[in-house]
């Protein structure tokens, strides 16, 4: 049994989703794991992780327009605007995605489906950096 923790950054420049699945890849790829489970975990309470389609850009697009009619910024509702006014929406978002993922390695590749990739979802509208934690197991 093996285990590889590791840790990796991502810079964003404003709210949408960041493909990732790249450099988790290579994460796999590096780690001599052939079969196991890659568990992630973003440490920010204002960005997510999500597992969603990557052929069309206009899926990821279409997303952000359902959140921003779920999440409008400016919303009178929120009184917590302590960095701006995305701050309050932001934590929402956060809330209603997911903050871990854990993904099967087989062939020492990540199970993922045909059109399936990982991404960063950033909630806020400046740049940030953001820091994921991966951990994986197997053999």
């Amino acid at each position: 049994m093996k285990q590889k923790q590791s840790k990796f950054f991502i810079r964003t420049s404003g709210r949408r989703l960041y493909d990732i699945s790249e450099a988790l890849s290579e994460q796999v790829g590096t780690s001599g794991i052939i079969s196991g489970l890659l568990s992630l975990y973003i440490p920010h309470s204002s960005a997510s992780l999500l597992i969603q389609e990557n052929y069309d850009p206009e899926v990821l697009r279409d997303l952000e327009r359902f959140f921003d009619r779920l999440v409008p910024q400016g919303d009178p509702l929120f009184h917590h605007t302590s960095e701006g006014p995305d701050d309050m929406p932001a934590h929402v978002r956060s809330a209603l995605t997911a903050v871990s993922l854990s993904i099967p390695i087989l062939d020492a590749q990540l199970a993922l489906g045909t059109w399936q990739g990982v991404f960063l979802y950033e909630h806020r509208t400046s740049q940030h950096s953001r820091s994921i934690l991966c951990h994986m197991i197997g053999e």
